[in-house]
C-alpha cells in the first residue's frame, strides 16, 4: 500500500465532500491531527475507522486501500472481506472487554457484601470495625475505577437528542453523573447535556 497516495486520496475525498479536517475528525470522534497525519501519508486510519471513513466519502474499502477510484469490475472483494473480518475481530474484542467489565463489577460487589457481612458478624463494634468497613469500601472502589476504564475503552455513548455517538475521555466519564452505563454528557454536535446510553457497536 502506498500511504502517500492514500493520504492524497483521503484529502481529495474530504475536499469533494466540503469538509475541513476538523469537521471530518469530529464525525470520526478523533483529532484533526490524526486526519492531518493520514493526508500527509505519515499514518493510516485504524481498521475500525476505515469503514466509517468509506461511508462518509461514499467509496469502497478497496478504493481507499488503492488510493484511487476504481471500476466495480476492478474492485478486489478479498481486500474488503479481509478488512471486514478485522473489524469483526475488533468488535469481538470489544464485547470480551465489556463482559470482563461486568464480571469485575459483579465479583467486586459480591466480595464487598461478603466482607461487610463478615465484619458485621465477627468483629466487635468499635473503631476497628469502622476501619475494616472503610478498607473494604476502598478496596471495592479500585476495581470499579478499572471497570470504568474498560467501559470507556469500548463503544460510545449515544446522545438521546441527536443520536451522535460520543467517545469521552476517562476523566469526563468519571466526572459525569451516571445510572449504570448511562452517563450525563455534553454532546459536541447539539451542544446539549443529556443522558447518553452506552452502545458497543456503531450502527
Amino acid at each position: 500500500m502506498d500511504q502517500i497516495k492514500i493520504g492524497k486520496f483521503i484529502a481529495e475525498c474530504r475536499k469533494k465532500n466540503g469538509l475541513t479536517q476538523m469537521q471530518l475528525a469530529e464525525m470520526l470522534n478523533i483529532t484533526d491531527r490524526a486526519v492531518s497525519k493520514w493526508e500527509r501519508g505519515i499514518a493510516m486510519p485504524d481498521t475500525s475507522i476505515m469503514l466509517m471513513l468509506c461511508d462518509i466519502f461514499g467509496i469502497s474499502v478497496n478504493e481507499l486501500l488503492r488510493g484511487e477510484k476504481t471500476d466495480m469490475e476492478r474492485s478486489d472483494p478479498k481486500n474488503e472481506q479481509l478488512l471486514l473480518d478485522m473489524a469483526k475481530e475488533i468488535e469481538l474484542k470489544n464485547k470480551t472487554i465489556w463482559n470482563a467489565m461486568w464480571t469485575i463489577m459483579a465479583v467486586s460487589f459480591i466480595g464487598l457484601l461478603g466482607g461487610l457481612a463478615i465484619v458485621a458478624f465477627f468483629m466487635p463494634e468499635g473503631v476497628w470495625q469502622l476501619v475494616a468497613i472503610l478498607t473494604l469500601c476502598v478496596l471495592f472502589l479500585i476495581p470499579c475505577f478499572y471497570a470504568l476504564k474498560l467501559e470507556v475503552s469500548v463503544g460510545a455513548y449515544r446522545c438521546k437528542r441527536c443520536g451522535y455517538e460520543i467517545v469521552p475521555t476517562y476523566t469526563q466519564a468519571l466526572n459525569a453523573m451516571h445510572r449504570g452505563t448511562t452517563r450525563y454528557l455534553k454532546c459536541p454536535r447539539c451542544n446539549k447535556r443529556t443522558w447518553c446510553k452506552k452502545v458497543i457497536k456503531k450502527d
